[in-house]
């Protein structure tokens, strides 16, 4: 039986989407219907929570199940959707104000269970949807409506944050780059566990060309750092390397050292310790600054190991009795103190 067709037309809605003009979702929106479309799996086996924030609106215009959810509490719906349907793909979309700041703790706790979702993580560095206040990711200085003489917050490095929360799968692209991010999208679903996927996304509005080191012409000649498996990291056309000094990443002129010192990349180390210090490089999208999978590694799944535990029970005591449980052990009368004897 040959796997049915799908075109990006089977993943659109009937809702108009309603982003700002010259909004980076829209790219971001394209990229991911076109690579499920490519799958060749039913619409009906994908479901897309999101909480709140502009990125929030993704449920709407995916022709898939969905839920637009509670602000930063996105993971944690995701969480019971997985553990009760595992044959089901789910994906978290999120901003940067919603998953690192209310999100935070549900965020980190998702990761570090291991449980199957995919969430990518939209980052603009600003509140765009309640209209450009200072984020979790925005730059230190940073004048905006609610830091009018400059944010004194020290900005999160959203993929370090992952690294260090154990995620298994960690990625960041940019929104432009189509091609790239189906490429990490692929990868993330073929992975087994949370994948965890930075995207600099561009708000025209609020926070224009955040990441013009990364994506103008002349500038991303000198700043991208493409890390592809089991290549040597080197950029700016071969005359820029990374190599490891003193536990850090280092970027150096290429001609200065022996080739045989340059960093070979490869995500699937099972300590994260050379991808946080990938990561590192660069604490947002300024100078040369790593694009693609940082980690890449095996470990069970939180879904994997509870179905497990509840077959095992099966297994040893039969079908449950939930009246038979709560009666088990430990319970008591409650006598009523204007009784007799009470």
């Amino acid at each position: 039986m040959t796997a049915p067709s799908y075109t990006r037309a089977d993943f659109q809605t009937d809702q108009e989407v309603r982003w700002c003009p010259g909004c980076g979702d829209y790219t971001i929106l394209a990229s991911v219907q076109q690579f499920l479309a490519g799958l060749g799996r039913p619409r009906e086996e994908f479901v897309f929570v999101s909480g709140i924030g502009c990125a929030a609106r993704f449920p709407y215009y995916m022709n898939t199940f969905g839920m637009h959810s509670i602000h930063g509490r996105a993971p944690a719906i995701a969480s019971g959707i997985v553990a009760s349907r595992p044959d089901l793909s789910v994906w978290v979309i999120t901003g940067d104000g919603d998953a690192l700041s209310i999100g935070g703790n549900h965020l980190i706790h998702a990761l570090r269970r291991n449980v199957d979702m995919k969430i990518l993580l939209f980052n603009n560095q600003i509140y765009g949807l309640t209209k450009g206040q200072y984020s979790p990711t925005s730059e230190a200085g940073k004048t905006t409506k609610s830091s009018p003489y400059g944010s004194i917050d020290y900005p999160f490095n959203p993929v370090s944050l992952a690294l260090g929360a154990e995620a298994t799968f960690v990625a960041r692209t940019l929104d432009m780059d189509r091609n790239h991010t189906q490429g990490l999208l692929q990868a993330a679903y073929e992975h087994e566990g949370s994948a965890f996927i930075e995207i600099y996304q561009n708000c025209n509005v609020f926070n224009d060309k955040a990441f013009i080191q990364l994506t103008g012409k002349e500038e991303r000649v000198h700043n991208r750092i493409d890390l592809e498996m089991g290549k040597p990291i080197v950029f700016d056309g071969g005359a820029k390397a990374v190599v490891m000094r003193d536990g850090q990443a280092t970027v150096v002129d290429s001609s200065t050292v022996d080739p045989k010192a340059i960093l070979v990349h490869d995500p699937t180390r099972p300590d994260p310790a050379i991808a946080f210090a990938l990561s590192r490089l660069s604490h947002g999208p300024y100078g040369p600054t790593p694009l693609g999978i940082f980690r890449d590694v095996s470990r069970p799944t939180y879904e994997g190991q509870m179905h497990a535990q509840i077959d095992a029970a099966k297994e040893k005591n039969g079908e449950g009795d939930l009246a038979r449980l709560i009666a088990s052990q430990g319970t008591w009368t409650v006598k009523d103190p204007s009784s007799n004897g009470g």
